[in-house]
């Protein structure tokens, strides 16, 4: 695969606080496009990151009906995917690639 598709694979990294502490597991959380596999997911990983992946968990989020303001809406469907990485591996997802 190109380096474009591996952009299209990882959309972008989570960063909220439940993220956060994965990290002192050795985690990433990533966004990542929803016809993904978990083999495409760790190939992706390491060719952009340059890292070594132990292991890629995936969860698809359903789109929910949502009010704001009182008008319904809609949510988008997406699927995150928690990857670990080999011990002496990380990535820093605050600098951006």
């Amino acid at each position: 695969m190109s380096t474009e598709q591996y952009y299209d694979v990882i959309r972008a990294p989570v960063i909220t606080e439940k993220a956060t502490m994965a990290s002192e597991n050795n985690q990433v959380v990533f966004r990542v496009a929803i016809d993904a596999d978990k083999k495409v997911i760790k190939e992706a990983v390491e060719a952009l990151f340059d890292v070594k992946v132990k292991a890629v968990n995936t969860l698809r989020r359903k789109g929910k009906t949502k009010r704001f303001r009182g008008i319904p809406g809609r949510q988008n469907e997406m699927k995150k995917a928690i990857v670990t990485l080999e011990d002496g591996h990380s990535i820093d997802v605050t600098t951006g690639l």
